[in-house]
């Protein structure tokens, strides 16, 4: 067996970010071949995270971010399963280098953006890399972009809820996208408004206050009304456009942006949050 050199083990760690005894390991085994130590332990790590398939991945980072130009955006969440490695500087660098993966190739859907290179390597396979090197269970999960005149991305402080939101037109001041932006983080709309709502959501919604005016006693004659009334209140608090501006509750989105241009408009915006 040749000689495992200390500046072998150095530059094999910083190939794969394996610990320092992992990288010796797979050196001695090799016996000092880079390459197939590098292959050693990316098959421990695909080891490891087969044996972890089945565990909760409830911690993680949504970062959201947009094109240079202001008119792509994409959010993407990788989980893990603690806290602690959710927050290490190395778990936000590779989420963000997959959210700029994203942005740069636009990719269709997620099982896209995971065959995506970096650095010669596809991003799921990086990921099960980094699975490997900690020894927890990583998921890349969740995978959304948007377009428009404009985008606007915002982050919510710590890294757990992310929204993106495009508008019809530009030519406005960021703060008024960011406004709308936090405003989607804080209020979760189900739709930008009411014809966007989904026909199976209105139906339950529908059922819902039909039941609820059924349980307070409404004669069976009323509860059609009394239902279309509750239908139209969750139309006002659950569609972003109708929604209260959460900066002044005297008026709508739809009118806050009305006051920055009459024709502005919200067509589409994402939220994602790794608490609900």
């Amino acid at each position: 067996m040749s000689e495992i050199k200390t500046a072998d083990i150095a530059k094999l760690r910083k190939l794969t970010g394996a610990g320092m005894m992992d990288c010796k390991k797979a050196l001695e085994e090799s016996n000092g071949d880079i390459e197939k130590a590098i292959e050693l332990i990316r098959e421990r790590g695909k080891a490891i995270a087969n044996k972890r398939a089945d565990r909760e991945a409830g911690e993680g980072a949504a970062l959201a971010a947009i094109t240079a130009d202001g008119k792509k955006g994409a959010i993407v969440v990788l989980n893990c399963e603690t806290d602690f490695v959710a927050k290490n500087q190395d778990f936000v660098g590779l989420t963000t280098n997959i959210l700029n993966a994203a942005l740069a190739n636009q990719p269709a859907d997620i099982e896209s953006l995971k065959a995506i290179k970096i650095d010669g390597r596809p991003i799921g396979d990086l990921v099960m890399d980094q699975s490997g090197i900690t020894g927890e269970k990583f998921e890349l999960s969740y995978y959304e972009k948007l377009e428009g005149e404009k985008v606007v991305a915002y982050i919510h402080p710590g890294n757990k809820l992310a929204t993106i939101v495009a508008f019809n037109k530009g030519g406005f001041d960021d703060q008024v996208g960011k406004d709308v932006a936090m405003q989607v983080a804080a209020m979760s709309p189900v739709a930008v408004d009411v014809d966007d709502v989904p026909e199976k959501i209105r139906q339950q919604e529908f059922e819902i206050g039909r039941e609820q005016a059924r349980l307070e006693g409404k004669p069976e004659n009323m509860l059609d009304k009394i239902a279309q009334g509750k239908l139209q209140k969750f139309y006002k608090e659950s569609t972003l456009m109708n929604q209260d501006f959460i900066k002044d509750g005297k008026m709508s989105v739809k009118d806050y942006l009305k006051s920055i241009a009459s024709d502005l408009k919200v067509i589409g915006f994402k939220r994602v949050s790794l608490n609900a």
